[in-house]
């Protein structure tokens, strides 16, 4: 079985801004989340956790899984999306022609901003994870967890269940929200 979750709450989420792959910790309610979601998912296995290196799917996953014999494996190609320039602006739909805005509202017309990722390149690098690191393992029997990010995760579950990439954002990627994938 696959699954696959997006890290607890942090500051930068609650003052709406954009982290992609600044690497923000998880404020006091995301650790209260990741614990809450530890409790709710206690009886589900897992026989392995791939983790974004992001401190704050870190956290999740070490949270989530304390007390478990789950091995926990960080992967550069689970990063969140790099939003490049615009890292860091809060409410990016108050900044006029905020070109990020794109990504929310109508992601198959997305250009990357300056020094951002194309969600061509975030799909080549978690389609190739998936296809090299999950499959074999779900060939096996094993029971896999994703810890990641909102955009990371969405780019995953569009191409596990091959959503059109103008409904990128339909799975509605909560925080600490365990999601069943295959």
């Amino acid at each position: 079985m696959l699954y696959i979750i997006r890290h607890g709450k942090t500051e930068w989420n609650e003052i709406h801004k954009l982290q992609g792959r600044t690497d923000i910790p998880l404020n006091e309610e995301g650790r209260a989340m990741a614990r809450e979601a530890a409790d709710r998912y206690k009886d589900i296995h897992f026989d392995i956790c791939f983790c974004s290196p992001l401190v704050r799917a870190r956290e999740t996953a070490e949270i989530l899984l304390e007390g478990r014999d789950v091995p926990i494996i960080f992967d550069d190609r689970l990063i969140e999306m790099s939003f490049g320039i615009y890292e860091g602006v809060e409410n990016s739909f108050a900044v006029g022609d905020c070109p990020v805005n794109v990504l929310f509202e109508h992601p198959e017309q997305y250009e990357p901003v300056p020094e951002g990722e194309s969600l061509e390149q975030l799909y080549a690098r978690t389609g190739e994870f998936i296809a090299d690191v999950v499959n074999p393992l779900l060939d096996e029997g094993k029971d896999v967890l994703i810890v990641g990010h909102g955009a990371m995760n969405s780019s995953i579950v569009c191409q596990i269940k091959d959503v059109p990439l103008k409904d990128f954002w339909s799975a509605g990627i909560e925080n600490c929200k365990l999601m069943q994938l295959k």
